[in-house]
């Protein structure tokens, strides 16, 4: 990524990361690609357990879950990249985080949704509604 200006966002639903070999799986095809930030939905773990989500070079890890192994989503940002961080909101529910700073020195807002299937159309309604004042031209 050196010299690379380009901001590569990679997002992927792992539904479930209690599984060594899953992690080591899901670590391993984000070390292939090589993005500044990737997203993670539905990663089923509990609070407390980010040290399930280090991948190498990406430590910069923002997360938010419940209290029960269910949805959970989680940002990470390559260590390559100049990040400063403003703002984290999260739900208690492990459905969301926003994330606003900057990225080399570039104003950013990251918006990390894990929508429930069968309700997915009003749940992001009613998400996008309660974050409408975070929300701007830079998400």
């Amino acid at each position: 990524m050196a010299g690379n200006t380009d901001l590569v966002i990679l997002t992927v639903n792992v539904n479930g990361m209690n599984s060594p070999i899953k992690r080591r799986q899901i670590a391993a095809w984000i070390k292939s690609q090589n993005p500044t930030i990737y997203c993670l939905q539905e990663t089923h773990l509990k609070q407390g357990d980010t040290y399930r989500v280090k991948v190498k070079g990406w430590s910069k890890i923002y997360y938010a879950s419940g209290e029960v192994k269910k949805a959970g989503i989680a940002i990470l940002i390559s260590d390559q990249a100049k990040v400063k961080i403003d703002l984290i909101k999260r739900d208690k529910e492990g459905n969301y985080i926003l994330l606003k700073g900057s990225i080399n020195n570039e104003a950013i807002s990251i918006l990390n949704i894990y929508a429930p299937s069968g309700m997915a159309s009003n749940f992001l309604k009613e998400k996008l509604r309660e974050l409408q004042e975070e929300i701007d031209n830079k998400l």
